[in-house]
């Protein structure tokens, strides 16, 4: 049984509060399939999502069972199913394997066995059987819902809340979805609520609650709502409820509402199943859940693939081709320098070669510095903002945000590794770039561009949008290169303000203070920019690595519905 008692909620706008919903009273039994409906902005999806915990209400309490979840706390993840207007599925995997993934995040099973069966019973009492094989891709609007609905079936819940799943579709799909949320609601131990703005196929339904303006006008069941609000047939009574004031109709069923009740009882349900609520996974099964379905999308995506080969091949070789003329002069360098300072001083032509060397050197770090950086960006900046809604989908219905960015930093920690080295190994094959030692050289490159995705992935967590995530990771790839003061000197002053937060300049100073030391004070003469020590480089992109992830699960966390 789910009661509502005098919900009332109010969101906040500039200094006002605004009512959304007002006076909500209404008692619904298991075994039931009830509609909620009324015109557009009148508060149906707001109520839901306060049924499904996803918003708190003002004041008021909702009960199920006899239990009072605004004192107790909401259902178990296991034990509630919300199908949300947008898609919730992933459209690079195929129907089973999207069945496959929310098990894996919702539902523990004892085996695989066992596994491979929740499935099969899955796509059969949906209909999707046929479709098990096919990418969500190409599916139809009607076969899209039916996979929404299937992805909530999972854990058998005992609450199945479905948002608007018939819009937009074409009169025969909402027919049978309408008939598929019935045929489930034919379980003793479950209640299904669908919000929808249509007003066809209400001879399916138990009951229907119609709301105005955030009042309940009426809650009684469909062969009723012709007689209550005197029209023909129910597509008049949104015209209908135009006549009057939305107080003035909640006045109304209040007093009338026991009458029809008594006349108009709920007749019982014929139960067919036994609800079981699911154990949501531990972490671990959540954890390889994430990361093998991230990596199987990833291989889906030939363009993805097409622009990584491109950016890990091309980059390096861009390095390369803007350095090419200094490249012989790398491996000439020690041949040419100066064995003392009043050596130095006499040998004019050398002390230029020289400084000329030092700036190519520089040069060379700092364009593979800002390379790394783009390619950190461009692993991460969409990550989040792009499946945010799905995301938040699947928070409800129990992922832990920790796993999920755990998740994250697994998957980009490779891509990072695969990209950095090969930059790394690369250009040092090809200019002799003279580090005292490579492994501080590798290790700062591979830390700038973890820094520079762990900083995007922090942007991608907080972004509305995916474009806009992108966009603000490009902007802050752009600033880079010239608040680094490698190739622009900066005043004093500025240097101190940006320099803490520009990552590329801290993986630039470390390298050349790494630099054998013959070279470094040539390349120190050609730059007025201070060179941080090495472990002082080392500290502050772990910071940044550290900061860009603390941010990403902040954001992660804080409830994003809207994005």
């Amino acid at each position: 049984m789910l009661e509502l008692k005098n919900i009332h909620f109010k969101i906040r706008k500039g200094r006002d509060e605004v009512p959304l919903l007002e006076e909500i009273n209404l008692r619904v039994p298991t075994g039931h399939f009830m509609a909620i409906v009324g015109p557009s902005g009148c508060g149906k999806s707001t109520l839901l999502k306060l049924i499904a915990g996803i918003n708190q209400e003002s004041s008021g309490s909702i009960f199920w069972n006899g239990r009072n979840l605004s004192e107790e706390g909401d259902l178990e993840h296991a034990e509630i199913g919300y199908v949300p207007q947008f898609s919730i599925a992933y459209e690079a995997l195929t129907v089973e394997e999207n069945i496959e993934s929310a098990i894996g995040l919702r539902a523990e099973t004892e085996n695989r066995e066992a596994f491979h069966q929740l499935v099969d019973t899955v796509l059969a009492s949906t209909g999707l059987d046929s479709l098990r094989d096919r990418s969500v891709k190409v599916l139809s609007g009607g076969q899209r819902r039916r996979l929404s609905l299937a992805l909530e079936l999972v854990t058998d819940p005992v609450l199945l809340l479905c948002d608007e799943v018939t819009s937009g579709l074409d009169p025969k799909s909402e027919q049978e979805i309408v008939h598929l949320m019935h045929q489930l609601s034919r379980n003793e131990h479950r209640l299904v609520v669908n919000v929808t703005h249509s007003l066809a196929s209400l001879e399916l339904y138990d009951s229907v609650l119609v709301l105005d303006a955030g009042r309940v006008v009426y809650h009684g069941p469909p062969r009723a709502l012709e007689h209550y609000f005197s029209v023909e047939k129910a597509e008049d009574v949104y015209p209908q409820l135009a006549k009057r004031q939305p107080g003035e109709w909640a006045q109304s069923w209040d007093k009338h509402r026991l009458a029809y009740y008594e006349s108009y009882p709920v007749k019982p349900v014929n139960a067919s199943a036994v609800s079981v609520s699911a154990v949501t996974p531990g972490a671990a099964a959540q954890f390889w859940a994430l990361f093998f379905r991230r990596w199987k999308i990833f291989f889906r995506d030939k363009g993805q693939i097409f622009l990584q080969l491109a950016i890990l091949i091309g980059f390096p070789f861009l390095v390369i081709v803007f350095e090419l003329d200094g490249v012989e002069q790398t491996r000439r360098l020690s041949e040419s320098v100066p064995s003392s300072k009043e050596a130095f001083e006499a040998e004019t032509n050398d002390m230029t070669f020289n400084l000329n060397l030092g700036g190519i050197v520089s040069g060379l770090v700092m364009f593979q510095v800002i390379l790394l950086t783009l390619m950190g960006s461009n692993n991460s900046a969409r990550e989040i903002a792009g499946e945010r809604q799905i995301f938040e989908k699947e928070k409800l219905g129990g992922v832990r945000p920790a796993v999920y960015i755990g998740s994250k930093l697994a998957f980009l920690s490779l891509l990072v590794l695969m990209q950095s080295v090969w930059m790394a190994v690369f250009v040092q094959t090809v200019c002799e770039i003279p580090s005292q030692s490579f492994v501080p050289h590798l290790l700062l490159l591979l830390l700038v561009n973890g820094a520079m995705t762990a900083i995007c992935l922090g942007i991608s967590s907080l972004a509305k949008t995916a474009d806009q995530a992108s966009l603000l990771s490009i902007y802050l790839v752009g600033f880079q290169l010239p608040l680094s003061g490698a190739v622009l000197a900066l005043p004093e002053w500025a240097g101190w303000l940006s320099r803490p937060f520009i990552s590329a300049y801290w993986s630039w100073a470390g390298i050349m203070d790494g630099m054998d030391r013959d070279y470094f004070r040539y390349i120190s003469e050609v730059t007025d920019t201070w060179l941080s020590p090495m472990r002082l480089s080392f500290t502050v992109l772990i910071v940044h690595v550290t900061v860009g992830l603390f941010v990403a699960y902040i954001g992660v966390k804080k409830p994003r519905w809207d994005a």
